[in-house]
């Protein structure tokens, strides 16, 4: 009997994981957000890497990472790297091609929890007196991501992050584009309070 259990399971298991095999190559996430403010002014917010710090979802994940800014201030060369808890693991991203106001593209690169290297990119669009915010991201699926994309939801995993992320994004343009924010360090430091309060 526990040899037909054994071998049933070898089976079981070999067709999970010829199965998982024939999974996509490559993943893409996109979420996207109607924001009441000029494409310029959200623009700088993602540009400026040092924005992130007020509206990126990952960053509520480990407040004490070590952080640090290399390369140009904003734009094209702009480094951000981490290290910090297991949820965010340790990495860089570098923008690498910035066009204001309208698209931004980052080269995302994992060391932990394990390596990978991932495009983001930023579309963003005026649609009357709002701008349509696009967040996306795209790369590779190697077999260890297809057999955790099996147990995983990655959609619903990293798409729930954007979504947080492009809803903190928007009450910060929107603040800002209703006059109550006069600078961007002003904006980042209220927009602190907003978040803790």
């Amino acid at each position: 009997m526990f040899k037909i259990v054994a071998i049933v399971f070898v089976v079981l298991f070999a067709g999970l994981l010829i199965h998982v095999s024939t999974r996509p190559d490559t993943f893409h996430v996109q979420r996207e957000a109607s924001i009441k403010a000029p494409p310029e002014n959200i623009f700088w917010l993602i540009n400026d890497l040092h924005g992130w710090l007020a509206w990126s979802p990952y960053e509520k994940k480990d407040p004490g990472m070590q952080r640090a800014f290399s390369g140009t201030v904003s734009g094209k060369g702009a480094v951000y790297g981490w290290d910090g808890n297991k949820a965010i693991g340790k990495g860089t991203m570098e923008i690498t091609d910035s066009s204001p106001p309208s698209k931004i593209t980052l080269k995302l690169d994992f060391v932990k929890p394990f390596e990978c290297h991932n495009i983001v990119e930023f579309a963003l669009q005026p649609q009357g007196d709002a701008t349509h915010v696009t967040w996306a991201i795209h790369g590779p699926s190697p077999y260890l991501s297809k057999l955790m994309g099996f147990f995983i939801n990655m959609d619903d995993m990293i798409g729930k992050d954007f979504e947080e992320g492009l809803a903190d994004l928007k009450a910060l343009a929107e603040k800002q584009a209703a006059g109550t924010m006069t600078s961007p360090a002003r904006q980042l430091e209220d927009f602190s309070i907003l978040r803790s309060s």
